[in-house]
């Protein structure tokens, strides 16, 4: 049996998969080496997965996570992981995870579209080109926080009408102070930009909202997506973005000549499908 993991910051999304096929899932905090130390991931693994895994014992792990891109990070991972567990372990990238997830053992561009961004050109094998994302604040674009920040500047410079710019703030509780504070004063302001996405989905039928969706994603496309040259080959889109934005998104591919191949909220199918061969 493989156990399969697919972490973020928040939460990590685990499968024990048995002949490709899901034998138990559940959920952990999130585990990111970038923001966590060795021991408070050690301490999510004996409190939160052992619990969880109850008499299975897997034969390797397979485990995908923000924060995973570099080797001293995948490290600490793997040894958590071994403290408990003695069993193989691969330690591979969230994009890494799109990848394999989106295209399988195919060539294709695979594209994240959630709270942040980030797309890559996959060989059927491995990553072999990717644009960096940037972060929310030089890049991101098309993402739920690049969404939300766009959104936030254009009620503070009253570039909505005023009904909608005040049912917003009604709605989150906001004053300008309160954002600004924590936008620039409080952890993870790309959480709390992205955490707008819904009231813009709602408001989509305002020309000022559609506008600023529509210039995002195009956005992207253009400043990702077409730097691979790769017309020929399926552009394939997972995350929350993604997902409930995808009509939007196919429709702004379409007119730019770009393919839109799988669209799915999460990896982790594709990713049982991958593992399960």
């Amino acid at each position: 049996m493989i156990l399969i993991a697919d972490s973020g910051s928040t939460k990590t999304d685990w499968c024990m998969v048995e002949k490709g096929k899901s034998v138990l899932r559940f959920q952990t905090r999130g585990m990111n080496p970038f923001f966590q130390t060795e021991e408070e991931m050690r301490k999510e693994i004996e409190t939160g997965l052992l619990p969880a895994l109850k008499d299975l014992i897997p034969s390797s792990v397979c485990f995908y996570g923000a924060g995973c891109a570099f080797p001293e990070k995948n490290d600490m991972i793997r040894r958590s992981v071994n403290r408990y567990l003695s069993v193989p372990v691969e330690v591979g990238s969230d994009l890494l995870a799109a990848a394999r997830a989106l295209c399988g053992d195919e060539p294709g561009i695979a594209c994240i579209l959630g709270t942040g961004s980030n797309s890559c050109y996959y060989d059927g094998k491995e990553i072999v080109k990717n644009v960096s994302p940037l972060g929310f604040i030089l890049g991101d674009e098309g993402s739920g926080a690049v969404l939300g920040k766009l959104l936030i500047g254009d009620v503070l410079k009253d570039q909505l009408p005023p009904a909608l710019k005040d049912l917003f703030l009604s709605q989150y509780g906001l004053t300008p102070a309160s954002i600004m504070d924590r936008v620039y004063r409080q952890p993870f302001p790309n959480r709390f930009l992205a955490g707008f996405s819904p009231f813009i989905r709602e408001h989509l039928d305002e020309p000022a909202i559609w506008e600023l969706v529509t210039r995002s994603f195009l956005a992207f496309f253009t400043r990702n997506v077409k730097q691979y040259d790769c017309f020929e080959l399926p552009v394939h889109l997972v995350g929350s973005v993604a997902w409930y934005y995808q009509d939007i998104l196919k429709d702004i591919a379409f007119d730019l000549g770009i393919r839109i191949g799988t669209v799915a909220q999460s990896p982790m199918e594709g990713l049982i499908a991958y593992h399960g061969k």
